[in-house]
């Protein structure tokens, strides 16, 4: 679903902030060599997580589906200069490909990646998140939101991606598990007076929550 007519979304890409080049080689790669590239975010959400977390400036970052990493560089760069991202991620086999570009950007001391299942990994992981994104398997969004809101101090913040599902949340029509998943987590962020939230119809709409 486009939510912008097409020149009026490229004039607002146009007039936005430009990737560093490493992230533009980094999205080319990904379509040149991963299976389902629209997964990663792009050029524009990009600078909008840049530009949150540079207005956050966390220390301590938790993401939920690596893919490529473009998402994690585009988090560290608003980064406390002693702070962490950890980003977990099920799929192995691009963790090399993630740390060539972690390497090159110079935040292998920074960045850490953990491969296996978020919801065994979460809770062994004791940091006080500033920050958490999340952007891996729909049908876990909600255990994922559970499982973190309650360790979330004031302040902190939660974001939720593919919040609009190409449209399909509005859709009757579309009842398939994980668009189910992501009304209910869309209804239960609006409902749940722990935090505030803003659903942002940027490209697949993010969720942006802030623990009160």
């Amino acid at each position: 679903m486009e939510f912008l007519d097409k020149e009026l979304d490229d004039y607002v890409v146009a007039h936005s902030g430009n990737e560093p080049e490493l992230l533009n080689r980094l999205y080319r790669e990904t379509h040149l060599k991963m299976l389902m590239p629209r997964m990663i975010s792009g050029p524009f959400q990009g600078r909008l997580l840049s530009m949150l977390a540079k207005m956050i400036q966390p220390k301590y970052i938790l993401e939920l589906g690596t893919y490529t990493g473009y998402s994690a560089l585009c988090l560290a760069e608003g980064l406390a200069t002693d702070g962490e991202i950890h980003t977990i991620d099920k799929n192995e086999e691009r963790e090399g490909f993630v740390q060539e570009f972690i390497k090159e950007a110079g935040y292998e001391k920074q960045i850490f990646q953990h491969i296996g299942n978020a919801l065994e990994i979460i809770p062994i992981l004791e940091y006080d998140w500033d920050m958490v994104f999340i952007d891996a398997d729909k049908e876990n969004y909600l255990n994922y939101y559970e499982l973190l809101i309650p360790k979330m101090k004031s302040g902190s913040y939660i974001l939720a991606d593919n919040m609009l599902w190409t449209g399909k949340v509005i859709d009757k029509n579309e009842n398939d598990l994980d668009t189910q998943i992501l009304r209910k987590l869309n209804e239960r962020m609006t409902a749940d007076n722990r935090i505030e939230n803003i659903l942002l119809p940027i490209r697949d709409g993010l969720q942006v929550g802030r623990i009160k």
